[in-house]
């Protein structure tokens, strides 16, 4: 009897051991794993402490007021124009999951949008006559900037395979062009009211629509925020989102032909080739 219970003891302190053994081989193994991924993905603190990155996308968004005011009745068309971001930029890691970015994207934004409106302050041009008041019928925009503007950013790792950035920017703009119509809307409603909300009606139509261009009254510089996405498709390549949230007037705010602030409000889409 005293055999089958130390023989008993001995199986069951061989079965304990071979369970640790081995279950401490599976952590060891999912530590192994886990460590192998972000060595793999890097940048992190052991072997890798700078990421650099050049991106390629296409951005879609518009130079907007906001909120949008009531005036704006409905929008009928919207396309984007010429949306090309071309970037730089470069990451340093001080922890495994914690960094800076910082770099440079050159880009070209722009809209063409058709919208309703009522009691809208213009300023326009009729058969060479520059008149301002309050339009109400159709108003047809067509916006573009193209610039440079360098982002300063904190750089967070979710996992080995997912990064986030977020932090402000500056921009400077080469070229800025604001232009557009305006005419009567679907129901044959379009006239200015000269100078104030009830004075003299001028009757627009589409056959002699009225024009505008404040191309002269862009500013060359903004700023805002900059939030970023990027996932590790590849050893070498991202696919990524970016969202600019412009925070300045895009039009000088002494111009008054313009009730509102117009802020600059672009998401691009991409990938980027990281070494």
């Amino acid at each position: 009897m005293r055999y089958f219970i130390a023989a008993l003891f001995a199986a069951t302190t061989l079965t304990i051991n071979a369970a640790t053994i081995f279950g401490q081989d599976d952590d060891y193994k999912a530590t192994t794993n886990v460590q192998d991924s972000w060595e793999k993905w890097g940048p992190n603190y052991i072997n890798h402490t700078a990421d650099y990155r050049i991106r390629l996308g296409y951005s879609i968004g518009g130079t907007m007021p906001i909120p949008v005011p009531a005036e704006i009745r409905s929008i009928n068309e919207f396309s984007p124009k010429g949306g090309i971001n071309i970037g730089f930029e470069f990451s340093k890691m001080f922890s495994r999951r914690w960094g800076v970015n910082a770099g440079f994207h050159i880009f070209n934004q722009g809209f063409h949008t058709a919208a309703d409106v009522k009691g809208y302050k213009m300023s326009i041009t009729i058969d060479g006559n520059s008149m301002s008041g309050f339009f109400t019928g159709c108003d047809v925009t067509n916006m573009q900037m193209s610039g440079v503007s360098i982002p300063a950013q904190a750089f967070f790792r979710i996992s080995p395979r997912w990064d986030v950035a977020f932090g402000p920017y500056v921009c400077t703009y080469f070229k800025s062009s604001f232009e557009g119509e305006v005419y009567d809307n679907k129901e044959g409603v379009g006239y200015l009211r000269v100078d104030t909300p009830t004075g003299e009606r001028v009757t627009i139509d589409r056959e002699t629509p009225a024009t505008y261009d404040f191309e002269e009254h862009m500013r060359s510089w903004g700023a805002g925020l900059e939030l970023t996405l990027d996932w590790k498709a590849a050893h070498h390549f991202n696919v990524f989102g970016m969202l600019d949230w412009g925070l300045s007037n895009a039009i000088d705010p002494d111009f008054d032909a313009v009730a509102f602030p117009m802020f600059p409000i672009y998401g691009t889409i991409g990938a980027a080739y990281r070494f």
